[in-house]
């Protein structure tokens, strides 16, 4: 008798174990610098919230174009609003759905962003952007690949969303992106689906924007 099948099969199981303990860190990794991307533009901490994005990181908001690199994505931040006295600017990043492949060190991520913004005396208004993002691990760090948000509404607080949303804005004055939005969309009452990175998890049908 030999202990050489139930040795094999141990190794399996470790194997196995070890693929998801990984899988599960890598999960809470990406949980963790989603959400504190989005403490950080709550803030207008912009420095440190472009240093999450990987050297070679994209950005694209609200069919704004692309910005291609981190210093650029960096530029884009510091083109927003200064944070201070009578200015409001919540992202909260919601309802994540991530798809980790450790092996490779890569990850897709849709997140549900809920956005507060005012200007004390001028403006209030809710929105809501639906992020496609993309992840990296590099140097053992998760690190943002890609952030694309799509702006599916924007309302006066004090009109609420029965009265129409607010235009999306195009360009940001005196910054210019590296490349032409990659698609073409309005936000509410228009009605637009961000594509879904993913198959349904019980059809394996979908992955579009349906």
């Amino acid at each position: 008798m030999t202990l050489e099948p139930d040795l094999a099969a141990l190794r399996r199981e470790v194997a196995q174990l070890r693929a998801e303990a990984r899988a599960a860190t890598d999960y809470i990794d990406i949980n963790n610098l989603q959400r504190g991307y989005g403490y950080y533009v709550d803030k207008g901490r912009y420095d440190a919230a472009a240093d999450l994005f990987a050297e070679d990181g994209t950005l694209e908001i609200a069919g704004r174009g692309v910005y291609v690199g981190r210093e650029r994505i960096r530029q884009y931040f510091h083109h927003l609003p200064p944070f201070g006295r009578g200015q409001l600017f919540n992202h909260m990043q919601l309802q994540p759905v991530i798809h980790v492949d450790s092996a490779a060190g890569t990850a897709q991520g849709r997140w549900r962003c809920f956005i507060q913004i005012a200007t004390l005396g001028v403006e209030a208004r809710w929105g809501e952007a639906t992020y496609e993002n993309t992840y990296v691990r590099r140097d053992g760090l998760w690190q943002i690949a890609s952030l694309h948000g799509y702006i599916t509404f924007y309302s006066e607080y004090d009109r609420g969303w029965d009265q129409g949303g607010v235009q999306l804005v195009r360009t940001l004055q005196g910054l210019t992106p590296d490349r032409p939005p990659s698609e073409q969309y309005e936000a509410w009452p228009e009605v637009f689906v961000p594509p879904f990175h993913y198959a349904h998890p019980v059809s394996g049908t979908g992955g579009s924007g349906t």
